[in-house]
């Protein structure tokens, strides 16, 4: 009988439970999941990606030797790039993705995974090399918006970092591109070396001859006949002033930057195609670098080269004569 009077409608105690439930239930319908978007890692490897070490190379009169070096540790400068080269193909093939967590290395193979820790606040992110750069003095390394996000100095734009590769994903991301590619093996490059000096010869020892008289014999003088002559040089090749190709004025005009380190990373980017260089130039009172290619030898492969660049990204790229 209780049981019935607590389950009366009139005693208002099963309204009352109605209402809690209801509320219950629009609380929850006011509250829906928002999916988190995934960030890019360090180890999902892009179908266009490919391993590579490369060949020394010269950007702005200094050299860089790429090399494996799987117990690589440094400290120095980081800084970080975005919407110039979102978009774009990298050093290694891939599209960049200023929102994924990659880096660019002067020298380190292209992928490679490294710890990168912010020692002015102790944060740490794993990255994936995929990219040539920076090239400017004191930097070390060149992350993505997103990397700077995540080491907290996207507002700063520089800090202090240490850099040690992780050599077991390393190797485990270089054999799996590998196999994909048995044809592409890496060409490994040597490591840097000393500048090499010329110096004089130390003239050889005078060898007494065998004569009874123990006099040190002189060597026989040189006569012209035991030297084979030199091949006459045409007049006309040391005279003539040097030709350049027919329709020199044409060039590509790949890009256009207010900072010297995005202008060097796209010249670097462009040597496989031929001449790049930077010229500096202002416009409205602000200084900007142009990266062009060139000269090139008529129109026609002119278009044809800039289609190629183009698809690489960089579609303000256009054809320039002067």
């Amino acid at each position: 009988m209780r049981l019935f009077q607590w389950l009366n409608p009139s005693s208002g105690v099963v309204p009352a439970i109605c209402i809690a439930v209801a509320i219950s239930a629009c609380s929850t319908a006011q509250r829906p999941r928002v999916p988190v978007p995934k960030v890019p890692g360090a180890v999902d490897i892009p179908a266009d990606a490919s391993y590579k070490v490369g060949s020394p190379y010269q950007v702005a009169g200094v050299w860089y030797y790429p090399a494996e070096n799987y117990s690589y540790v440094e400290e120095g400068i980081a800084s970080w790039y975005g919407p110039d080269f979102h978009g774009k193909r990298t050093a290694n093939g891939e599209r960049f993705d200023m929102n994924a967590l990659t880096a660019a290395h002067p020298t380190l193979p292209l992928p490679s995974i490294v710890n990168v820790t912010n020692l002015e606040n102790g944060r740490m992110v794993k990255l994936r090399i995929n990219d040539r750069g920076p090239f400017k003095s004191q930097r070390i390394i060149d992350v993505s918006r997103r990397a700077a996000q995540l080491l907290g100095f996207q507002e700063k734009g520089t800090t202090r970092v240490r850099i040690q590769v992780d050599p077991s994903e390393s190797l485990a991301i270089k054999n799996l591109l590998i196999a994909k590619n048995p044809g592409a093996m890496p060409q490994i490059a040597s490591a840097p070396r000393a500048g090499v000096r010329a110096e004089p010869l130390t003239p050889p020892l005078q060898v007494p001859s065998s004569s009874s008289s123990g006099a040190v014999g002189k060597p026989p003088p040189v006569t012209q006949s035991r030297l084979p002559p030199l091949a006459a040089q045409p007049a006309s090749v040391a005279s003539a002033p040097v030709q350049l190709p027919a329709g020199t004025g044409i060039y590509i005009q790949a890009g256009a930057f207010g900072e010297t380190g995005n202008a060097l990373r796209l010249e670097q980017q462009l040597q496989e195609f031929g001449h790049a260089f930077i010229v500096p130039t202002m416009v409205d009172g602000r200084q900007l670098f142009r990266v062009r290619l060139g000269p090139l030898q008529d129109a026609a492969g002119a278009e044809e080269l800039l289609a190629t660049i183009k698809s690489y990204g960089y579609s303000d790229a256009i054809i320039v004569k002067y």
